[in-house]
Order: C-alpha cells, then structure tokens, then sequence
C-alpha cells in the first residue's frame, strides 16, 4: 500500500476506532489496515495507537498527525473539484475591477455577457484600488508594474496620455504649440481618488521630461465628464489614446501638442496566483486579453 493509502487506513482506523471497520469501509481486510498503519508508524517513528483486542485509540502523537491528514484529505478534495470545473460549461459569478478610465471598455465587457450568459458580470469601475484577495476579486485590470507576489498577472498592452480638444475651442484661442502654452489655456483636469491630487500632464522633448503646473478650469474625478467638457469646447483635456480614439476619426476632437506626448502606460489582467483557475476565470481572461491586445495593440 501506497504513502495515500497507508494515510486513508490511518485516517478511517481513527475515525472508526477499529482496524475491522476501517477495512470494510476501504474494502481491505483488517490485517491490511493494521499492517499499513504499522507501516506507517516506523516510517515516523511515532506510535499513533495505543491498541487493545477491542479496538485502538489515538495517541496524542496520532491526534496531532490525524490534524495534518484532515486537511491533506481536504486539499486533495479540492483539487479533484477544480479539475472536474475544467470540463464544466463556465458559470457563476465573476467579479471583475477596471479604472474609471476604462468605461470605454464597457461594450467588449457586454460582448462578452452576451457570450457567455451563464456568467454573471460583477464590475466595479472606479480608480478605488482594491485588494484583490481579501476582496474576493476573480479578475483585476490596473495599470504600471505587477508588484504584489500574491497575484499573477498578462500585459494586454498600453496606452499614451494625450492632449486633445475640440475644433471650436481651438478656433476660438491660439492653438498651444509647447506644453508651457498650456498655462494660457482652459485646462479639464482630474484628481486622482487615492491620493486626491491632480494628475500631472507629463511631456517629453527628447529625452527631457517636461512637468509644468496648469491652471484649472475644471475639475473631475472620472473620465466621462472630461469627455463630455471636452467635446462642448469647455478646455483642453489629458485623456488615454484609446479612450479619444473614436472623437479623434468623427472629429469631435481632435490632438495637440502630440510630439511632446510622453512614455506608455502598460495595462494588465491580475488574478490571485493562489487559485485554481475556474471555467468562468479562464474564458474571461482569454477574451478580454484578446480583445484588449487588439485594441491597445500591445
């Protein structure tokens, strides 16, 4: 008999107090349980019954290692029910966090609603960061590096912050040709909800950084009413490439100051490393992966 099997013979010889009754439940003899249980206790060198003719009872050596052999039962239990889920149809409910800046997203997310109807789409859209673990988070998208060891993470790709603004504000004022031209125009800022600051509008010339303040002539905390300001001739306004990219072919808007544009942000999905990954999971980060690639083009 195996390691697993001299463990179940301990592990039904506990429970049932007799090497008898543990046999009939294992469908072995008693003197196969009793020789496997043996076995086992030179192995560890520890006694884990005291014995009678009637039957055995625990040592408290034995109760220690019963403890053990609980909870490998329990994750091998696990593991078995994670991979039955691979051959399930994906369902249940998938909870998914995105920036604020990633509501032009929302179409693909309900292309994939449509797809898959037996997922439930959980979103929480905001710039609020989450604790993917103790939040009991299936899926995460974040931008920059992936810093915590408890989550794995897939790159989709990045984007540039740029300046945009409407063709009748443009019209109406100087057009800005550097960034510190900036400081004459209506400028649509956002502040930042972790840290409540305003998010610095950072350009490059060559390889020189360019950071300058700006004057507000609005302020939000989220990307549609940058937009909305922007597209009415309220200002000039700093938004993700992709979230523009549609005003930019009507448009609505259209880009300044693009040659100063600074370095990419990298986006990326973020799941927790210490699950097996469910049906639901693994459909939802193959199709926003994929879909997110092409848009970002990564």
């Amino acid at each position: 008999m195996d390691r697993l099997g001299s463990l179940a013979a301990f592990t039904e010889a506990a429970d049932s107090g007799s090497f008898t009754e543990a046999g009939r439940r294992l469908g072995i003899s008693a003197s196969a349980v009793s020789k496997a249980v043996l076995r086992l206790e030179e192995r560890l060198q520890t006694k884990l019954f005291h014995r009678s003719t009637r039957s055995v009872t625990l040592t408290p050596e034995g109760r220690l290692f019963l403890e053990r052999c609980r909870r490998i039962a329990a994750e091998m239990e696990a593991a078995e029910l994670d991979l039955a889920q691979i051959h399930e149809a994906p369902r249940g409910k998938l909870k998914f966090s995105l920036p604020s800046a990633g509501m032009p997203f929302m179409s693909m997310l309900a292309e994939f609603q449509k797809r898959y109807t037996e997922i439930e789409l959980d979103i929480d859209c905001s710039d609020r960061l989450v604790d993917v673990i103790d939040e009991g988070f299936d899926v995460v998208l974040r931008t920059g590096r992936a810093t915590d060891s408890r989550l794995m993470s897939r790159v989709v790709g990045a984007y540039r912050q740029i300046v945009v603004a409407a063709p009748d504000y443009l019209n109406q004022s100087t057009v800005p040709e550097t960034p510190e031209d900036l400081k004459q125009h209506a400028c649509i800022m956002y502040r930042q909800i972790a840290t409540g600051k305003l998010l610095r509008w950072l350009f490059r010339d060559g390889d020189a950084a360019i950071d300058i303040e700006l004057p507000a002539a609005t302020i939000t905390n989220s990307l549609e009413p940058q937009l909305v300001f922007a597209r009415q001739g309220a200002g000039l306004a700093f938004l993700p490439d992709f979230a523009v990219e549609d005003d930019i072919a009507r448009g609505t808007l259209v880009k300044v100051l693009d040659r100063y544009v600074g370095d990419a942000t990298t986006l990326r999905l973020l799941w927790p490393s210490n699950r097996h990954l469910a049906p639901k999971a693994r459909v939802f980060l193959d199709f926003v992966g994929e879909q997110l690639s092409l848009k970002l083009r990564a």
